[in-house]
C-alpha cells in the first residue's frame, strides 16, 4: 500500500507540471500577498484532486467512450483560454488598477480590475478552487491508468489525497515563484499590465495547443 501512495504521490508531482496548470496558477496569483498566493494554490489543488476523485469513481463502474473522456481536455483548453482573452481585455481596456498605501509603517499594494476608483471583491480563491474543480477531469484519463497499474483501478481517498498533496507540493513551488514577481517586479502599474499581458497570451497559447494537440 506504501509503495501504492508513492507511485500516486510521484505522478501527481508530474501531473501539475502540465502547463495548463500552471497557466492556471499564474494567472490567479499575479499581484498576490504571501497569504493569497499560497491560498490560491492550495485551494487549486485541493478542488483539481477532489474533482479527480470524483470523476474517477464514476469512470470505476462506468464504460465511458475515449471521445467523452477527450471532452475534458476540451474543458480545459475552454478555461484557459477564456482567462487569456479576459485577462487580455482587462489590460487593453485599462481595468487593471494598482494602489498603495502605508499601513502599519509597512507599504502595502493593492491590485484589482474595474475602475480606478472602485476596489472590487477579490474572487481568486473561490473562482481558483472552483477552477481546479473544473480541470480535474483533463486529467482522469492519466489518473485512472495510474490506479490501475498500482490497484486495479480501485479508486480511495487515501490514494486521491496523495494525488493530491503530490500536486500541491509542485503549485506551492511555483506559486512561490510568482510571490518573488509579485514582490520584486510588479511595483508599478506598467509592470503589472505587462505582467497580466504576458499571462494572457501565454494562457491564449497553452489553451490552443491544447485543442489542436
Amino acid at each position: 500500500m506504501e509503495l501504492s501512495l508513492l507511485i500516486v504521490f510521484w505522478y501527481g508531482i508530474l501531473h501539475a507540471f502540465g502547463p495548463d496548470h500552471l497557466t492556471v496558477i499564474a494567472d490567479f496569483s499575479i499581484g498576490k500577498n504571501r497569504r493569497k498566493t499560497m491560498l490560491i494554490t492550495a485551494l487549486f489543488a485541493i478542488g483539481h484532486g477532489l474533482s479527480l476523485f470524483v470523476f474517477a469513481k464514476i469512470l470505476e463502474s462506468t464504460i465511458i467512450s475515449e471521445d467523452i473522456l477527450a471532452s475534458g481536455d476540451l474543458i480545459s483548453a475552454t478555461v484557459i483560454i477564456g482567462m487569456g482573452l479576459y485577462l487580455l481585455y482587462m489590460v487593453f481596456s485599462n481595468k487593471v488598477q494598482l494602489r498603495k498605501h502605508m499601513h502599519d509603517g509597512k507599504e502595502h499594494t493593492h491590485i484589482w480590475f474595474g475602475k480606478a476608483h472602485e476596489h472590487t471583491a477579490d474572487l481568486g480563491k473561490s473562482s481558483s478552487f472552483t477552477l481546479g474543480l473544473l480541470m480535474g477531469a483533463g486529467g482522469v484519463r492519466g489518473m485512472l491508468i495510474t490506479l490501475g497499474v498500482v490497484q486495479g483501478g480501485n479508486v480511495d481517498f487515501t490514494m486521491v489525497a496523495a494525488f493530491t498533496l503530490g500536486v500541491m507540493l509542485i503549485f506551492v513551488a511555483f506559486g512561490m515563484l510568482i510571490l518573488y514577481i509579485n514582490q520584486n517586479l510588479l511595483g508599478n502599474l506598467t509592470n503589472v499590465r505587462r505582467a497580466f499581458s504576458i499571462a494572457g497570451v501565454i494562457s491564449l497559447v497553452v489553451g490552443t495547443n491544447i485543442l489542436f494537440a
